[in-house]
């Protein structure tokens, strides 16, 4: 369950930026720059304008953002960032070292 949620992108009809707190099964996020974190999370999910999307993750209410391990991910349609959100979400909620969907 999402306890918060936001989509940024006024104006542009689909959202640029997702955001959602969400809390790390055993093992954790695996992120680029400190490896496994672990407990209550922030994920914010967003679109580039090369198509791309970007996954990070912080500690609930810590100001560092780190990169969720496998993102950048290609997104081929721009309607496709709530399912690829949902899916780090979900990846994350079962922990496991959990990486961004190629």
């Amino acid at each position: 369950m999402n306890t918060h949620s936001d989509a940024l992108g006024a104006g542009s009809g689909r959202p640029e930026r997702l955001v959602d707190r969400v809390t790390a099964g055993p093992g954790g996020a695996m992120t680029d720059e400190v490896g496994v974190i672990t407990g209550d999370l922030t994920l914010a999910t967003t679109l580039h304008p090369d198509g791309q999307a970007a996954a990070a993750v912080q500690y609930t209410g810590a100001d560092e953002w780190y990169t969720l391990t496998g993102s950048p991910t290609p997104l081929p349609h721009h309607s496709d960032l709530q399912q690829l959100h949902d899916a780090v979400l979900a990846a994350i909620r079962a922990g496991g070292g959990a990486q961004a969907p190629a």
